[in-house]
């Protein structure tokens, strides 16, 4: 509350009695006695019982007749009634001071204006409490409809002592205005305000009261009223003698304004008659605040502050207080004024989320508002004059999604004939606006009314009540043996089962989902009875029998909003008391139409018919991973509950086999089912296990040709599964490897965990049983190998050791494949294999061929094939002479590197051929001479490496490579000088250098320091 340090201007004027020829309008019509001794207030001290006939008049005249319309009745007023109405005028209630000092979450739980309800002892009602409890409110005086006190704060470990003056206003049971000297600022009330006006409400008969200071001064005679107006001025001087001043001057002046009015204001004399009569509401810091939590754009909390100001005018609705109009048009206006509106329009971007989210909220308060039964029609028209003025501003934002344009054509794509009942007595289902994820929601709105009529009304933990006994207000008549509760489970029934179309947009349909599962979470709140499960029975049963205007019918449209986390809430609900119905519920649910790849026939009559009512027409849902997710949910659901009923289960499998595509969801349901199935307080259960292995084989063929991230998570999950349900599984996944994996897949995975140690201690196989198995393996492996040997030959030979034909049929694929299917780096790879497994001459063979594959230029000295080179080489040699002669010329022919061949050279040169002596053969003991064959050429193809080498660098050399080009030919001299011309040899070629590349004199420079 913004707390005015000034007084507001009375708003009626009061004179003397017969003052005048006549009496206008806001003048007071006739005197009183004075009165206002302090012995009198004790009058109101007590209420006797029986309360007096004035006593009851006087409070209802107070609560709803203005005082100046009581003094323009009666020609005059005794003082005791004028006592009785001002003293019965203050408002008795403490709810409502409640609800205009401190925020409510709509739980009991107040919060102040900042948001925070961590201490509650610092929210301003409580403090409030909690100062008058300690007696901090003193010298307290009503004048009328004016009440003023002093309340003093105490000092604190931070701040001093302070003491604050507070006056409040009211009139008909209302405080209308407020101030305070304390200067803090905000929406509602300060605790000091707090503080005063439950001493006057718990405590009357301690406050002094005193009638209107109008009263007072009519009493009067001229001496006194100088002495009382120069005394006042005494003791204020330095406050109020120069308005004074200025008052004498214009009633001394014939024709000031001031003296062609009749009266003069009294600030303590009640409202007007043309007054409004509301509880004081500071508009500026309304608009100030929502203003500052608007431009903080969605950060320290604005969201929350802006939702509990929702919560606020929704407090305020719900007591019929007129504020809640007014405190929304504020909140409107800046909602209006947004600057990030215009950004977004010009920007031709959306606006956030949760910025969206304010503005619904915001649509949804005007609703309850323009609907409000008690509204008066004036009131409407105005508010309808105002809605018309902000749709008319340029950034006021549209709603975002098509709420059921759609539907209504829904009715020309079906058969015609008599609408099936949905609703209850004979109200049939005529208009196909989507009532759940509605604008206005008014499924929801109908179904918390109907329950929270049902409950009562609460009247919170701050209420005093008048009576000892609250009496709920009267309900409407039901029928006999109906409930509040019952009608509505019944609507959230019939709206959740309404079929109805996605609307466009990605926030419109998370709105859908949202409302959806809000109203299903308070539906979960409510305890069923025997009665509410008649009433699920009855409208489950309609649902599936109501035809194209449920969700659950047997007539679905492609763009139809499913119904999947609508029917778990039923099937849960329905299991205990209707299996069947449970489950006849969830089955039809699990239809998703709009991934159907192909559309259905048009005949009506097959069951779970699907429509489209826009012909070629993909709607974009942006919410379909979270609709197939509810939809797994949904499947999941059935499956646990289905455990140890093979019918059950079977036919749960095939809804889900007919109606999830995504693969992922497939193989959550398959680990779901195997997790309950192998439960460890339990034995396992086969037919469960069979439902998850058949779920894990469906993603199995689903993700054969796609890519899947989890795909190997897949196939190991999928042998492990195959493994519990037993052998033949096993053996059945091994038959058919080629609809379910990939050939990689299946021998390095599937095949080689099948044949694994821990899965023959897991399946407790003998002999008989290993072989069986072990075959089988060897088949597939063999069957992979030809289909892409490639990538499975080498798993191939390792599956096939202990058998001495299966191993040669794979050996002999990976002879047949080298030639065109099989790259260098895979006949290395085996190569080495089969000489660790001890076949060097089938090494060497495959070396040689892979030999024939490979391709090394001049610069490539860092290539991975180079140790795959040297180590066929070191293997051919090591094998004798012969082998080392047939290598060497392949190497020549594939390697062009000179430092490889170097490298290949010095080699062959330290050792002699078949020192490692494989299979007993005999050596002769000498080095192999470089001058002969085979090593002759290897030598003279290295010094061509080299030369051709050299020229290819000094073609792009610069000056930074000349020393690493310096030392290359510091290699290549050693090359040469294995030759035994070859000083003559590396000397021409440095002349030839000299001579051609004459031009690079710095580099030529160097070479002759080097090498002469």
């Amino acid at each position: 509350m913004a707390e005015r340090v000034q007084q507001p201007p009375a708003k009626r004027l009061c004179c003397r009695p017969g003052f005048g020829a006549t009496c206008r309008q806001g003048q007071r019509a006739a005197g009183a006695l004075c009165g206002g001794s302090a012995a009198t207030h004790g009058e109101s001290s007590r209420t006797q019982s029986p309360e007096s006939l004035l006593d009851i008049a006087a409070r209802r005249v107070a609560e709803k007749w203005p005082f100046q319309r009581v003094e323009e009745r009666f020609e005059r007023i005794p003082e005791p009634v004028q006592r009785r109405i001002v003293y019965w005028s203050f408002p008795r209630s403490e709810r409502e001071i409640c609800m205009y000092s401190s925020f409510n979450t709509g739980g009991g739980e107040e919060v102040g204006s900042g948001g925070e309800s961590g201490d509650e002892t610092r929210l301003p009602f409580r403090r409030g409490i909690a100062l008058l409890e300690s007696g901090c409110v003193d010298n307290v005086l009503q004048v009328g409809f004016h009440l003023s006190g002093t309340v003093r704060e105490p000092a604190t470990s931070s701040e001093p002592e302070l003491l604050c003056n507070v006056s409040v206003s009211f009139d008909r049971c209302k405080i209308t205005s407020v101030t305070c000297s304390c200067g803090n600022k905000d929406i509602f009330y300060c605790a000091h305000v707090v503080a005063l006006s439950l001493y006057r409400v718990r405590k009357p008969e301690q406050v002094k009261l005193r009638l209107p200071i109008s009263e007072t001064l009519f009493q009067m005679n001229r001496d006194q009223l100088q002495k009382f107006v120069q005394y006042l001025i005494t003791v204020h001087h330095t406050d109020v003698l120069p308005t004074a001043q200025k008052l004498a001057d214009e009633i001394l002046s014939q024709n000031s304004e001031i003296n062609q009015v009749h009266g003069a204001p009294d600030p303590t004399a009640g409202a007007s008659v043309d007054d409004e009569n509301c509880w004081h509401l500071d508009e500026e810091q309304v608009q100030e605040q929502v203003k500052l939590f608007l431009s903080q754009g969605g950060y320290h909390g604005s969201g929350k502050q802006l939702n509990l100001l929702f919560s606020k005018v929704r407090e305020m609705l719900r007591m019929r207080d007129s504020n809640g109009a007014r405190m929304l048009t504020l909140i409107t206006e800046q909602f209006m004024g947004d600057p990030r509106l215009a950004l977004w329009r010009q920007q031709g971007t959306t606006m956030t989320d949760k910025y969206r989210q304010l503005w619904d909220e915001l649509g949804a308060l005007w609703m309850c508002i323009v609907l409000n039964p008690h509204c008066k029609p004036e009131q409407k028209s105005s508010w309808l004059r105002q809605l018309r003025r902000w749709n008319g501003v340029d950034v006021c934002p549209l709603e975002d999604g098509n709420h059921g344009s759609e539907l209504i054509n829904l009715t020309n794509a079906l058969p015609q004939g008599p609408p099936e009942l949905l609703h209850r007595g004979v109200t049939s289902v005529t208009n196909l606006e989507g009532w759940v994820g509605h604008p206005l929601d008014p499924i929801g709105t109908l179904f918390a009314t109907l329950l929270e009529t049902g409950r009562g009304s609460s009247l919170g933990p701050w209420r005093r009540p008048e009576n000892p006994v609250y009496t709920p207000p009267p309900l409407p008549l039901l029928e006999e043996g109906e409930t509040f509760a019952a009608l509505a489970v019944e609507t959230a029934l019939m709206g959740l089962g309404q079929q109805r179309a996605m609307p466009d947009g990605l926030y419109a349909q998370e709105k859908v989902c949202r409302n959806e599962e809000q109203l299903l979470a308070k539906l979960q709140e409510v305890d069923l009875d025997e009665a509410l499960v008649k009433i699920l029975r009855k409208q489950a049963t309609l649902l599936l029998e109501a035809g194209p205007y449920s969700g659950l019918g047997e007539v679905l449209y492609r763009e139809s909003v499913p119904m999947h986390t609508f029917a778990k809430y039923l099937f849960t609900s329905l299991l205990p008391h209707d299996a069947e119905l449970a489950y006849s519920i969830a089955l039809r649910a699990m239809r998703l139409p709009v991934l159907e790849s192909t559309p259905p026939s048009t005949d009506l009559s097959r069951p779970q018919h699907i429509v489209s009512v826009v012909p070629n027409r993909y709607p974009r849902w942006f919410t379909l991973s979270h609709i197939e997710s509810q939809q797994c949910e949904l499947a999941s659901t059935m499956l646990t509950a289905a455990k140890g009923d093979a019918c059950k289960l079977h036919t749960v499998l095939e809804s889900i086999q007919k109606n999830i595509h995504s693969s992922s969801h497939i193989f959550k349901l398959a680990q779901d089912a195997f997790k309950i199935a192998t439960l460890m307080d339990s034995l396992p259960d086969l037919t469960l296990l069979k439902v998850s292995l058949e779920l894990g084989l469906q993603v199995m063929r689903l993700t054969l040709s796609t890519l899947n991230w989890r795909r190997r998570e897949m196939v190991r999950w999928l042998v492990t599964c195959a493994t519990e349900v037993g052998v033949f599984a096993l053996d059945n996944i091994m038959q058919n490897w080629f609809t379910l994996f990939t050939p990689t897949e299946a021998t390095s995975v599937v095949a080689s965990t099948i044949m694994s140690n821990s899965t023959i201690v897991r399946l407790h196989l003998d002999c008989n049983q290993q072989e069986k198995l072990a075959n089988s393996a060897r088949t597939l492996a063999l069957q992979c190998a030809m289909k892409d040997p490639q990538n499975c030959a080498l798993s191939a030979l390792t599956l096939c050791e202990k058998d001495h034909i299966a191993f040669e049929t794979a050996y002999q694929i990976v002879l047949d494949a080298a030639a065109t299917g099989m790259n260098y780096t895979q006949l290395f790879t085996i190569a080495r294999y089969m000489e660790h497994r001890g076949y060097p001459m089938r090494a060497y063979k495959l070396a040689t061929l892979a030999m024939t594959h490979l391709n090394l230029s001049y610069n490539q000295d860092t290539h991975p094939a180079i140790n795959d080179v040297l180590w066929a080489c070191a293997l051919s040699h090591s094998l004798g002479k012969n082998e080392l002669a047939a290598v060497i010329p392949l190497v020549v022919k594939s390697v062009k590197c000179a430092t490889v061949l170097s490298d290949i050279l010095r080699r062959c040169t330290l050792t002699t051929p078949g020192m490692v002596a494989l299979h007993s053969r005999r050596n002769s003991g000498k080095l192999m001479s470089l001058d002969k064959a085979p090593l002759r050429q290897l030598l003279d193809a290295t010094i061509g490496a080299y030369i051709n080498t050299t020229h290819s660098r000094l073609t792009h050399i610069s000056p930074r490579h000349y020393s690493e080009f310096i030392e290359f030919l510091s290699k290549a001299r050693e090359t040469f000088l294995m030759a035994h011309d070859g000083h003559i040899q590396f000397t021409q070629f440095i002349d030839n250098l000299k001579q051609i590349y004459k031009g690079k004199k710095k580099l030529m420079m160097l070479v002759r320091e080097r090498f002469g």
